[in-house]
């Protein structure tokens, strides 16, 4: 009981620091497989140092920081789940331990008994967004959190500054606005346009496919 106290005590301090726990080897061994435990562990293998050029590491990583910070500075937040990460270069024994090969991978570590099929995140097939994680943790902890994603500008910034830029050009050229009836440039804006809504942008902006996508006969990616 008190090992468990213990351990129990320690996640809570690391997460107090950072909303994601970073762990090597000695620390997966004695906090996520060791028992005792009452909670529930999310872990992120992944390879984040820019030697293994894993971009598709460093987008999921994005999501499961927002989740994380989301789930810690919620009002429900409690010891009974943690978001932990390992990265290759700091814990190369657990990929072998777990017969890994492949990042970013996501697992969940149940209180008791071990990981079960549905305890291995499907990022092919679902994507690694947030929210999607969200429901998966939901599925197998019952522990319910709601994504908060800090606010972005950049967007209503764009936007500031082409209005900016077609206002300014119209004022400058206020004299001679003979360019705003021309069929020919109107007829490339909405060439462009079209081109740009059936080249798949769009879809990929509402869907959100994964980065990659692995076939079910061969496994090949």
């Amino acid at each position: 009981q008190n090992l468990l106290a213990e351990k129990v005590e320690q996640l809570m301090e690391w997460s107090s620091r950072r909303s994601v726990i970073r762990i090597n080897g000695d620390k997966f061994r004695r906090f996520v497989k060791a028992p005792p435990r009452n909670y529930s562990v999310v872990v992120m293998f992944t390879a984040l140092q820019p030697q293994r050029q894993c971009s598709v590491c460093r987008q999921a990583n994005e999501e499961y920081q927002v989740l994380a910070n989301s789930w810690r500075y919620s009002s429900a937040f409690s010891n009974k789940l943690f978001f932990t990460i390992v990265d290759y270069d700091e814990g190369a024994d657990v990929f072998q331990q777990l017969n890994m090969n492949s990042a970013p991978t996501f697992m969940h570590f149940p209180p008791k008994g071990k990981p079960k099929r549905a305890d291995t995140f499907d990022l092919q097939r679902i994507g690694f967004a947030a929210e999607q994680l969200a429901k998966w943790i939901a599925d197998r902890t019952d522990v319910h959190i709601r994504v908060f994603r800090p606010p972005n500008y950049s967007g209503t910034i764009a936007l500031a500054l082409l209005v900016s830029l077609v206002g300014g050009l119209l004022y400058l050229r206020r004299n001679n606005l003979e360019f705003i009836y021309n069929k020919t440039g109107w007829a490339m804006a909405a060439l462009c346009v079209v081109f740009a809504m059936t080249s798949g942008q769009m879809w990929n902006h509402i869907r959100g496919p994964p980065y990659a996508h692995k076939n079910p006969q061969n496994g090949q990616v």
